[in-house]
């Protein structure tokens, strides 16, 4: 595939995007294959999420704007005319704002908020209308990541291009606080118990820790030249 970019690992398979593919898919690794191709018909299909039950997946598309909800279809009667036995998928793009890069749902499965890098605003879809009902005039141009703690409080977004880390409460959506972190920051990683978030900082070369609770960097982790996504490993004793 042309461009991949966006993992999720869920349900025993990867699931990814392929920017110039304008698509996403999943790969199982147990046959070592891409067993399932979908094209969303948008321009840079860039991050994805999926949904526990793996019946909603939900992308955003950075050139057109936009942030594509995949929902599975029941399965049908062989034969019938609406497609498959297997069932198939249903497809909605909402236009949000240009640049639409980072994203996230809220853990109560309820909202996605985006950022929209070219404008530095927040664009908020309902799930259940698969509409946006809000747009936050956020200021945080150059948006890279955005990541609801666990506890869905707060929303966190980096910057590229900024020396800040924007914090947000989820729920008065108004703008806690802004961290200094760097020279520009990336992927955001959350600790599972919400204790802390992990910040790349690409252009210095580290990834900040932030104490959740009091909102302060706490130390910093020389990983060596522009960091970018991450990700939470738990290792296994013997």
């Amino acid at each position: 595939m042309k461009g991949p970019h966006g993992l999720a690992f869920l349900g025993g398979k990867v699931w990814f995007t392929a920017e110039g593919a304008k698509a996403i898919g999943s790969y199982d690794p147990a046959t070592q294959k891409v067993d399932w191709i979908l094209g969303t018909g948008q321009n840079r299909t860039h991050m994805i999420f999926v949904f526990e039950d793996l019946k909603r997946i939900v992308t955003t598309n950075v050139s057109s704007g936009t942030v594509t909800m995949i929902d599975k279809t029941p399965p049908r009667t062989a034969g019938g005319p609406f497609g498959p036995p297997g069932g198939d998928w249903d497809e909605t793009v909402i236009k949000v704002g240009n640049g639409s890069e980072g994203f996230d749902v809220s853990p109560d499965g309820k909202e996605i908020w985006v950022a929209n890098s070219q404008e530095g605003t927040i664009s908020i879809i309902d799930v259940a209308t698969k509409k946006v009902i809000d747009t936050l005039s956020a200021n945080v141009q150059s948006a890279n990541r955005l990541k609801f703690t666990p506890d869905g409080s707060k929303v966190l977004v980096s910057s590229l291009r900024g020396e800040n880390l924007v914090v947000l409460d989820a729920r008065s959506r108004k703008e806690m606080k802004r961290i200094k972190l760097g020279h520009g920051a990336a992927g955001i990683q959350m600790q599972p118990d919400g204790a802390r978030a992990f910040v790349a900082n690409t252009p210095d070369n580290y990834v900040s820790v932030i104490d959740l609770k009091s909102l302060e960097v706490t130390g910093k982790i020389d990983v060596g030249p522009e960091p970018d996504g991450l990700a939470w490993s738990i290792m296994k004793r013997m």
